[in-house]
């Protein structure tokens, strides 16, 4: 009888919480440790709990919205890849060509890691 092997599916897919994705279960972890830490200093420096419950209320449900918007619009690395386009130049001007001459004739000797015109 031959060997049973046991098949690993799923193994490179992301980390799916409640429908978050990836790094938005952590940004949302953070977000919410942050939304405590808040309410706790503000509680502690004596406002009134008819003014701090509200406004971490409605924070917290800002942060949950912004939080599954980003995850269901952008998915794993979507938000990344789309901050890093934002960066990239639209084009790229040289006021002269020695840039590119010098890339024609310069040499690299590989023994002693130097470079040769």
């Amino acid at each position: 009888m031959g060997a049973v092997y046991q098949i690993n599916k799923g193994v490179s897919k992301p980390i799916v919480f409640k429908g978050l994705k990836a790094q938005y279960i952590a940004y949302l972890a953070i977000g919410l440790v942050l939304l405590l830490l808040s309410f706790a200093i503000l509680y502690i420096s004596g406002l009134s709990l008819l003014i701090v419950m509200p406004l971490i209320l409605i924070l917290g449900t800002a942060l949950f919205m912004v939080t599954f918007r980003l995850s269901y619009r952008f998915g794993e690395h979507g938000l990344m890849k789309y901050l890093a386009k934002k960066r990239l130049p639209t084009y790229v001007r040289f006021s002269s060509r020695r840039l590119f001459i010098n890339l024609k004739y310069n040499k690299i000797d590989l023994q002693n890691l130097n470079v040769k015109k």
